[in-house]
């Protein structure tokens, strides 16, 4: 069983904007389009959108033209950015065995080898745009 890296909202939120990145250069790309793809509930990924918009990570258009488009170039993006309005604390690594007190002092046994695999996805996600993962 292994442990989950990213919320199901992140996870997401990562794949509609990845699909509107693939759309190209300030493409524009409504809500249920990216819903009825990506299989994704339409009212759950609306809300998932509009906090993107509110993050600055998507700018949002109204009208029947309207959608949401990235706010920034994929190749700037990166995925931290993506993610981390739909990480629950975010900046704290909660203990791989479900520990109340997880830490350096205090470690479960697994945290060392947990905490330098974590370390290594916080990089990943700091580190790549969302292009770079266009390109695989």
């Amino acid at each position: 069983m292994a442990a989950t890296v990213l919320s199901q909202t992140a996870e997401y939120a990562l794949r509609a904007v990845l699909f509107i990145a693939a759309r190209g250069n300030g493409a524009v790309v409504r809500a249920d389009e990216i819903a009825t793809v990506l299989k994704i509930p339409s009212s759950y990924l609306s809300k998932t959108l509009r906090v993107l918009a509110k993050a600055g990570v998507l700018t949002s258009e109204r009208g029947r033209t309207g959608g949401f488009r990235l706010s920034e170039p994929a190749g700037t993006l990166m995925l931290d950015r993506v993610v981390a309005p739909f990480m629950e604390d975010a900046t704290r690594r909660h203990c791989l065995l479900g520990g109340k007190t997880c830490s350096d002092a205090t470690a479960c046994a697994a945290h060392h080898a947990w905490k330098a695999t974590a370390e290594q996805i916080a990089v990943f996600f700091r580190t790549t745009t969302l292009a770079a993962l266009q390109e695989w």
